[in-house]
């Protein structure tokens, strides 16, 4: 089931009597039929709206939503026919799993309505494919947090919806049960090919369960795109700032006789941008040790982690607290040394307008 979002906006009435709070703003994207989308961005950004919206728990100020080829921005949520899943689990703890699976089957009326051993089949089945079958007559007080998620995912799933929408269903569990827990959703959305809707404000999960994702910033959708893709070529500052694990090292920079520099630092002989003062944003991953090489930075810090070794820096002209570089434990850092000096990967090495923020592209001078 294909989603359409056309113009969609979502206002609020401002409580201190000024203008309205745009909440969602003009919104407008298609979401394929079976393929899951994350909806990423910092709090207030407008991402539950959006999927409140998509559900009917809230109205459109404007807009429309379609489902396929059906209108159903006016159709109440109960007809939608959608899955809802909330970051808190909202199970019925007086219920057995089997019980809090079947529940949404009960209010099923008319030609829609179920015998008993049908609830029962279904919700077997559902609790099968998020693999707590065995846990069918606990109660949810019993289980751990992850597998009280997964109830939740089939209770949402046994109605058979049209759409699934996720509302931030991992914040509560902790690291290792988020890694697993996410590797079982992208797993049951594959398998029952769901359109499904994941809200996240971390940016990994979005990344790595996503098909592709839409960052929004104040209601308003930054930019839409594969998630490696959005990595690599952010369309501005926010996205490349807001994207990324280290954060991306951002620096005062300017562009002069067709080569970068950041400080005195002439760090990449370039063309296709006119002299000016710019922003350099350099992922973690774009530094490459080099004894000769022109970024020059202060030494402060190593940190060896396995395969990986984290350089820690600074720089005069840094707009980060610390510049973290990423590069190979197989690499020696001279530690006796009170600098440490790079070269820079170009793919990785993004220059940014120093007025509108907006990413510049380059060709890297031969």
């Amino acid at each position: 089931m294909k989603i359409v979002l056309e113009h969609l906006t979502k206002r609020y009435p401002n409580r201190d009597g000024g203008d309205d709070v745009i909440a969602v703003n003009d919104f407008t994207f298609e979401i394929p039929d079976g393929k899951l989308i994350g909806l990423l961005g910092p709090s207030g950004c407008g991402k539950s709206t959006t999927l409140n919206l998509i559900s009917g728990l809230e109205s459109a100020s404007s807009g429309k939503i379609y489902f396929g080829e059906s209108d159903v921005t006016s159709l109440p949520p109960e007809n939608r026919g959608v899955g809802l899943v909330f970051q808190s689990y909202a199970l019925y703890p007086h219920l057995t799993v089997l019980q809090n699976i079947m529940f949404p089957l009960e209010n099923f009326k008319g030609k829609d309505k179920l015998s008993k051993e049908e609830m029962v089949k279904r919700a077997t089945e559902a609790a099968r494919l998020v693999q707590i079958e065995q846990f069918l007559t606990r109660k949810p007080s019993q289980l751990s947090g992850g597998q009280q998620q997964r109830v939740a995912i089939a209770r949402a799933l046994v109605k058979m919806p049209r759409v699934l929408l996720l509302d931030e269903p991992l914040s509560n569990l902790d690291a290792r049960l988020r890694l697993q827990t996410r590797e079982e959703i992208r797993r049951i959305q594959r398998e029952t090919n769901i359109t499904t809707v994941f809200v996240t404000h971390d940016q990994e999960e979005a990344m790595s369960i996503s098909d592709m994702i839409v960052v929004m910033k104040l209601g308003i959708v930054q930019q839409i795109g594969k998630p490696q893709d959005v990595y690599d070529y952010p369309v501005n500052l926010f996205v490349a700032k807001f994207l990324g694990t280290p954060p991306i090292n951002v620096f005062e920079g300017r562009v002069q006789n067709n080569t970068l520099y950041i400080g005195d630092d002439a760090v990449l002989d370039i063309e296709g941008v006119e002299d000016k003062n710019v922003y350099v944003g350099i992922r973690s991953e774009g530094f490459i040790l080099d004894e000769n090489g022109p970024f020059i930075c202060k030494l402060t810090a190593v940190e060896v982690m396995g395969r990986d070794t984290s350089v820690v820096s600074t720089h005069k002209d840094m707009l980060v607290e610390s510049i973290r570089s990423i590069i190979s434990a197989e690499n020696k850092v001279d530690t006796s040394s009170d600098t440490v000096r790079f070269s820079l990967k170009p793919f990785k090495t993004i220059i940014f307008d120093h007025d509108t923020e907006e990413s510049i592209p380059y060709k890297v001078r031969k």
